[in-house]
């Protein structure tokens, strides 16, 4: 069983920056991949970035890039998302998710919301 737990969400004014932060129960390198999803109220959940697991491979929505980056702490099983530029679009609710085998695990979301 895995447990991934966010922190770091918020309130913030557009233009700010916040720090997203997606502890894991078991060692980082044993999942394929992670990333970051979001969901706004009544739309679907959509990929924001994702990092391979030895962390040499980084992918970002469209939208967000240049804007937010994707990390990860072996020493800390921690992944980031570092979001800067907020704009009042990238009100959300922010998954982390990881990949190990066949299991794609989730953890309860954290809520961002950017104000103009």
């Amino acid at each position: 069983q895995v447990q991934l737990v966010e922190s770091g969400g918020g309130l913030v004014q557009a233009g700010g920056s916040l720090r997203l932060s997606c502890a894991a129960s078991r060692s980082i390198f044993s999942f394929i991949a992670m990333a970051w999803h979001r969901q706004a109220p009544g739309k679907q959940r959509e990929l924001v970035a994702g990092i391979s697991s030895g962390g040499s491979r980084t992918d970002y929505a469209d939208f967000v890039k240049g804007r937010f980056t994707i990390s990860r702490d072996s020493t800390k099983n921690t992944m980031y998302l570092q979001l800067n530029a907020l704009k009042p679009d990238d009100t959300a609710v922010y998954y982390c998710g990881a990949l190990r085998g066949p299991y794609h695990y989730w953890g309860q979301g954290i809520q961002v919301t950017v104000s103009s």
